[in-house]
């Protein structure tokens, strides 16, 4: 009995390492209403092309509150340069939403959504 715990134990924390690793698509899914990150993309870019710079400044906002939801849960199953990459896109659009620059917040947040799309693959 003590021969099969000595080779089970390795191989099921083996293979609960390796379920943590593979589950970036699955954790990166929204839970609820606040943390569907690709929704509040999709809106904040409806916003920016209107220039409703009040409601992209609160859509940032949502949109920051669901990123720091979401790294926590992704964080062991993502690669650590798209996890940076895509806050430093949200850091950025907030320099371009501070300057109301279309243009620039529309690269961020383009930029943001590709890293997203890259995200636990």
């Amino acid at each position: 009995m003590r021969k099969f715990f000595e080779k089970a134990i390795p191989v099921v924390i083996l293979i609960f390492f390796i379920l943590i690793m593979l589950s970036g698509n699955y954790l990166k899914r929204p839970l609820g209403k606040n943390d569907n990150l690709p929704l509040i993309i999709e809106t904040t870019i409806d916003q920016v092309n209107h220039e409703n710079w009040k409601q992209v400044d609160e859509s940032i906002n949502l949109l920051d509150d669901a990123w720091r939801r979401i790294v926590k849960r992704v964080q062991y199953s993502s690669e650590r340069d798209e996890i940076n990459s895509l806050g430093a896109s949200l850091a950025r659009l907030k320099g371009a939403v501070m300057a109301q620059d279309k243009s620039s917040a529309l690269m961020e947040l383009n930029e943001a959504y590709e890293h997203w799309r890259n995200l636990g693959k």
